[in-house]
């Protein structure tokens, strides 16, 4: 299916791996002009050499994006040598799970930093320049976690439920300037980040991780985990002209887990 992306100059964050190098990638199936970021230049080249099938050679932005001006000098550089942004995929930053007897102030701060001001910093920039112009997508991959409470991602959770406001209120803010501000709420999800979970919950409840992990996946209505590639296509299609009526919108992409409206 065409989704008219053709073209158009994507950003996602966090590119180098898990869900955002999915959206990467799919993204540059399009046809789109993508430009990964990530932290690591290292972990960057390795995404790159995992990209096989693009029509435009996708290209890679290092960036701390918890840093302001970072954040500001790659939306700077994205427009200087590939073009005014069309869509931003944000998937950077992931606050670390931790059990509640571990948590600090430090580890508060951390989150917000790791995952509220990773997204907020390059989202910032870039809504108003597409606001200036009267288009643009953008796709906030946040997580179920901020709509229900994990003992272990307490910190996380109150970063993703920030993001969850900041969509709704820049989707009503900026829709009259032709930009539409959507997320999606993956829950479990077959990266690095589940093992990383898994074991704190281990040292919470002293269960095993692999019990643990069959213990979730049967609490899950489709019994089983998602995948990146499957939220990417999500995140394809609210960034394309198909979905040119949705804004505002917090998808959940749980399998069912959490049977709330």
């Amino acid at each position: 299916m065409d989704l008219g992306l053709t073209d158009r100059i994507v950003v996602v964050t966090g590119a180098s791996k898990g869900i955002g190098f999915a959206c990467a990638d799919a993204f540059a199936r399009q046809g789109a002009r993508v430009a990964l970021v990530s932290r690591s230049r290292a972990n960057l080249d390795g995404a790159l050499a995992k990209m096989r099938h693009f029509t435009h050679r996708p290209l890679a932005f290092a960036a701390d994006l918890s840093d302001a001006p970072q954040a500001l000098a790659m939306v700077d550089a994205v427009e200087s040598q590939v073009g005014p942004i069309d869509v931003l995929v944000n998937s950077a930053g992931a606050a670390k799970r931790s059990p509640p007897a571990e948590l600090s102030a430090k580890a508060w701060h951390d989150a917000m930093d790791a995952k509220f001001f990773s997204y907020i910093h390059p989202l910032d920039a870039i809504v108003k320049r597409m606001g200036a112009r009267g288009h643009g997508a953008i796709v906030n991959i946040i997580g179920q976690g901020g709509k229900v409470a994990n003992p272990v991602h307490l910190p996380g959770g109150a970063a993703n439920a920030a993001l969850m406001l900041a969509t709704a209120g820049l989707a009503a803010a900026y829709g009259p300037n032709g930009v539409r501000v959507n997320a999606i709420n993956p829950g479990g999800t077959l990266t690095g980040r589940v093992q990383e979970g898994l074991a704190a919950e281990a040292r919470m409840t002293g269960m095993t991780p692999d019990d643990l992990l069959e213990r979730q996946q049967a609490r899950i209505p489709l019994r089983r985990l998602g995948t990146p590639e499957e939220v990417a296509e999500l995140a394809l299609f609210l960034a394309s002209p198909r979905a040119s009526y949705i804004t505002g919108a917090i998808v959940p992409m749980d399998g069912g887990a959490a049977a709330v409206i």
